[in-house]
């Protein structure tokens, strides 16, 4: 196997990018673009929002993947997606051919990250909001600053921006680079600052268990320089073990943010009809009174870590605190799709057993006077599996009516690890909590409507796109007089 980046020809032009229509490798392609590269790619799963962008930007996508994508298009060099397996015919083709090829972080390494003050912005949840957050921030401070985020800024209506100054803020996660780099990505970025939100099990596809996640956490740790800086959630035991591990080893600034730290802490917090308030102090005195358009504590965590990183490079927090307020989200992160007086329905991202808790914990307290009906589907390659039976169960808790549907292709679970969703409708049943399990999605609107007490809202949470469903069930609300729906 070759060293990749050396064979990065400088005099390259044409690029072509293996799952192109990925959330990251979508962004990089809009971004080597932007760069004046004549950029293409391929991929199987083609469809909306990241096929509209690319062809938006007049980026050509071939699909499917095939030997005769790469033969016609010639390219002087390839990046692989991280989705690609050795067997892909492509990549059986570029490594059979000698063409040039390198890893999504390497190419952001080598066209990006030169000459800038990398931010990485990591954790199991919580990532892609604090990453949207920071940016915004210091773009609304007048840093002009590039980024990268797992999800499209409302602000920006894209998931990229390439700014002229110094600091590149970008989504970093563990999961392995490449099927030839099997190293988490993060640890390529060799950022300057990192943002640790969070660190629980995931990822069960590649990862064995939450040692070997920490094991990656504390590696990118290692790699911040001694003018680096580390900002961390004290919310999670893994996440202060290891970064406690690294104190008296190492030279860089270092501090904890949560509810119960005398350092960076969070106080007086109250939710909010259009998001919440809180304090952040220091040492038991406050330091900055913050209102924030996002609902939910863990939120709020999310914004104090912005504000120390801010706090260290040297911005004033009170301008700080006026630019969030402009802060729209992150499609996907409760995003309203629909609203009127007697229904609200939200889309959400939410997919591990701790993401779903606190996003429905956060949108029942800012809708204190409304049912929540929460829909749930079990898509990832750990929200699968049965490793967090007992977890999922326990998250529906806070929830008026719970509908979990069927689990997102059980066939790819080795038997007997499949997440048993009558268990965990069994439980909440027990619990004397509403809770079903539709045998189809299909079935679920009409579940919806059958259990609603007005007003409602209905709260969907899935890593995909779950069949669409959200929409279908605004339609079905929005074609009906609403004194009909549960007639």
């Amino acid at each position: 196997m070759k060293t990749r980046n050396s064979q990065i020809p400088a005099e390259a032009k044409k690029i072509y990018l293996m799952a192109i229509c990925g959330t990251g490798m979508g962004s990089l392609a809009g971004m080597l673009k932007e760069k004046g590269f004549d950029v293409s790619g391929s991929d199987n799963n083609v469809y909306p929002p990241m096929s509209d962008e690319l062809r938006e930007q007049g980026i050509a996508i071939l699909t499917p993947f095939s030997v005769e994508n790469i033969k016609n298009i010639k390219p002087d060099l390839v990046i692989v997606g991280n989705a690609i397996t050795k067997n892909n015919p492509e990549a059986q083709y570029i490594l059979k051919e000698d063409i040039p090829y390198v890893t999504m972080p390497e190419a952001l390494q080598y066209f990006f990250f030169k000459e800038k003050e990398v931010i990485a912005v990591t954790g199991t949840h919580g990532k892609t909001t604090t990453t949207a957050i920071m940016a915004h921030l210091l773009t609304e401070m007048g840093a002009d600053p590039s980024f990268l985020v797992g999800g499209v800024a409302k602000n920006q209506k894209r998931n990229f921006r390439l700014g002229q100054g110094k600091y590149f803020i970008i989504e970093g996660d563990e999961y392995d680079t490449a099927f030839f780099e099997k190293t988490p990505k993060f640890l390529h970025y060799n950022p300057k600052h990192v943002i640790a939100t969070s660190l629980e099990f995931d990822h069960a596809d590649i990862y064995n268990n939450v040692e070997e996640i920490e094991e990656a956490f504390s590696q990118l740790f290692d790699k911040i320089p001694t003018n680096g800086s580390l900002h961390f959630s004290a919310t999670y035991p893994c996440l202060e073990k290891v970064a406690k591990s690294k104190m008296g080893q190492i030279a860089y600034f270092m501090r904890r943010y949560g509810t119960d730290v005398p350092v960076w802490q969070i106080t007086h917090f109250q939710a909010t009809k259009i998001g919440s308030i809180f304090d952040i102090s220091v040492n038991e005195k406050t330091i900055v009174h913050v209102e924030s358009p996002l609902a939910g504590l863990y939120n709020a965590e999310n914004v104090a870590a912005c504000f120390s990183v801010l706090e260290r490079l040297g911005f004033s927090l009170i301008e700080a605190v006026n630019a969030l307020k402009s802060f729209e989200g992150v499609k996907r992160r409760q995003e309203i799709l629909y609203e009127d007086e007697q229904w609200i329905v939200i889309d959400d991202f939410a997919h591990h057993p701790t993401a779903v808790k606190e996003t429905i914990q956060a949108i029942k307290d800012k809708y204190p006077n409304y049912q929540l009906i929460s829909v749930f589907e079990p898509r990832s390659n750990t929200t699968r599996r049965n490793l967090f039976q007992a977890d999922y169960a326990k998250s529906f808790l806070h929830s008026d009516v719970s509908l979990i549907a069927p689990v997102d292709q059980p066939e790819k679970v080795v038997d007997g690890e499949v997440l048993d969703i009558k268990q965990i409708v069994d439980f909440l049943k027990q619990k004397e909590q509403k809770a079903f399990a539709p045998n189809s999605l299909n079935a679920i609107p009409q579940l919806i409507l059958d259990h609603s007490k007005q007003p409602t809202v209905v709260l969907f949470m899935s890593n995909g796109g779950f069949g669409g469903i959200q929409n279908r069930f605004i339609d079905k609300i929005a074609q009906h007089d609403k004194g009909q729906l549960n007639s």
